[in-house]
């Protein structure tokens, strides 16, 4: 779906389906005269124009991607800088390996694939779920976020943002949060516990982050949301007390995280009930932060209230948006999807998991 704003103002007044018939697309990149979708099972590729409403022919094909079972079936996207290389995470195919090692062939993996010959290589390994990729502006250094492993109790695993090292091996099946073993991951392998590198960051165990996105990339932002990174996440499933379902903002320093993380939209859950759960992020050109939410089907945008006075006029809310722990910084407003099948929603699969 492509939402435009054509006047500026912060209202997205036109809605278009720019393409149809994909395999439950999640991942979307963009680069020069292309855009990329990582549908579950291919990477493709429109050419694109600039004002085009609706893709001119169906897409081409990169490569493919695993498919074969899917328990987790999203597949996230990012390029890099120079076009050259996509690179696409890969969940695994279970939580911990019950369905043997076969079938987790190619998975758990960040992929790098060649986006002129579509040649594809395993970039990073051991990362049980990568639901979301985006490089940091000012390295130009690639992280992920990573929803961990199930059934340890409440507190274990944290769900982590973590730099992707080239050829870094980070624990999936065999352990966890560095060399820290997983006894029910059979066959043992030591030495691939040992193996494991430590990630950069841990996140609340349980909440499901899928979006990622650096606030670099909006320079409007204000002073204490300027450098770091922004998470969706969409919360637990498997919790007494539920955790997530909100996005936070993670500070970073000379490039990478520092400092507690700070919630930056909240209050999609109340008195027992759940209004949103947060999925994709990103950021415009004008410093909005923009949340795709997958269970009131809406498009939220956080702006900074430090607009001109006409400008926060024209970004005042057109549906009630969730409370958020950063109001005194952000005026909200929304898009909602509500109607459109097509919306930003993650298409559910009977099997499937987007996050776990």
């Amino acid at each position: 779906t492509l939402l435009r704003d054509a006047d500026g103002d912060g209202t997205y007044e036109g809605r278009w389906v720019f393409a149809e018939n994909l395999n439950a697309p999640y991942g979307l990149a963009f680069y020069g005269d292309k855009i990329y979708v990582a549908n579950q099972d291919a990477l493709v590729r429109f050419d694109w124009v600039a004002g085009q409403n609706r893709a001119a022919a169906a897409p081409t094909e990169v490569a493919k991607l695993p498919s074969a079972i899917n328990h987790h079936w999203t597949k996230s996207l990012a390029i890099d800088a120079e076009g050259r290389f996509l690179y696409v995470g890969i969940g695994s195919n279970s939580n911990i390996g019950e369905r043997g090692l076969a079938v987790e062939e190619n998975r758990a993996q960040v992929w790098q694939i060649d986006a002129t010959t579509g040649a594809t290589r395993p970039f990073a390994t051991g990362l049980r779920n990568p639901t979301a990729l985006a490089f940091e502006p000012g390295t130009k250094q690639l992280f992920t976020v990573v929803n961990e492993r199930d059934e340890l109790g409440p507190d274990l695993v944290p769900d982590y943002l973590t730099s992707v090292r080239e050829g870094a091996f980070y624990g999936w099946p065999w352990a966890y949060w560095g060399p820290n073993a997983d006894p029910r991951a059979q066959p043992a392998n030591e030495k691939k516990v040992q193996a494991t590198v430590r990630p950069d960051y841990a996140l609340q165990s349980h909440t499901a982050p899928l979006g990622l996105a650096f606030a670099q990339a909006a320079p409007g932002l204000p002073a204490p949301f300027a450098e770091g990174a922004f998470i969706g996440q969409h919360g637990s499933w498997n919790r007494k007390q539920p955790v997530g379902y909100k996005v936070v903002f993670v500070p970073f320093s000379g490039g990478k995280p520092n400092g507690a993380p700070v919630d930056f939209v909240s209050g999609f859950q109340a008195d027992g009930k759940t209004m949103g759960r947060p999925v994709g992020v990103t950021v415009d050109p004008k410093g909005a932060v923009i949340v795709a939410d997958d269970l009131s089907n809406t498009v939220w945008r956080a702006v900074p209230t430090t607009l001109t006075p006409a400008a926060a006029a024209a970004s005042a809310p057109s549906t009630a948006m969730p409370e958020s722990a950063a109001s005194a910084a952000l005026a909200a407003s929304s898009a909602s999807a509500a109607s459109d099948p097509t919306s930003p929603a993650s298409p559910a699969t009977p099997a499937s998991r987007a996050s776990d």
